[in-house]
């Protein structure tokens, strides 16, 4: 996950990435409804402020957890603030990512990787990395932006997606965003 390519976005617009005006055009519950379940361990892939880890933490329940991953310290400590005194701060484990992948060693459930796929300079990598987290049948869903990221090469991503182990499943619907759905396909 190395911030070679400078894309990563910056801690000091971390306001932009959480807001009221986001949150209508693109809820987290509605996004992620379909994925996570009570008990699940989901990993929030590039968390930033924590925009989706918070509303994952709630879906999970008590008996699960989010693993908030991100590169920058700082977009961490922006969650950290958030969920300081809170019960989710007992069921979300932040992670900061070394500049060489993602780092985590448990596995999970769920991954999200919301507009950050394109921020990536070696993606077949970082889709085996994410297939190596997931359980068996695990899914990750990853979203990209139309203004970022083409039609084509999103379908690069998918074929990146599929030479690493990962089975597009469905392509759902988000707004303003080219999503896909993937399943980890078990090893023969």
């Amino acid at each position: 996950m190395s911030n070679r390519s400078g894309r990563v976005c910056p801690v000091e617009r971390a306001g932009s990435l959480d807001n009221r005006i986001r949150r209508w055009v693109q809820d987290p519950r509605k996004i992620l409804g379909p994925y996570i379940r009570e008990g699940m361990t989901a990993l929030d892939i590039g968390c930033g402020p924590g925009f989706f880890t918070i509303d994952m933490a709630q879906m999970v329940g008590r008996s699960g957890r989010v693993i908030a991953a991100d590169l920058q310290e700082g977009m961490l400590e922006k969650l950290r603030n958030k969920i300081r005194g809170t019960e989710l701060e007992q069921r979300i484990t932040l992670h900061k990512c070394p500049d060489s992948g993602i780092g985590v060693t448990d596995n999970a459930d769920f991954a999200l990787a919301f507009y950050m796929v394109h921020e990536i300079p070696n993606q077949q990598e970082f889709l085996s990395e994410i297939r190596s987290i997931l359980k068996p049948n695990g899914q990750v869903l990853i979203v990209e932006p139309p203004f970022h990221v083409s039609k084509k090469a999103f379908e690069e991503t998918i074929d990146k997606a599929r030479d690493a182990g990962l089975a597009p499943v469905e392509r759902p619907r988000v707004f303003l965003s080219k999503a896909v759905t993937l399943r980890r396909v078990p090893e023969e």
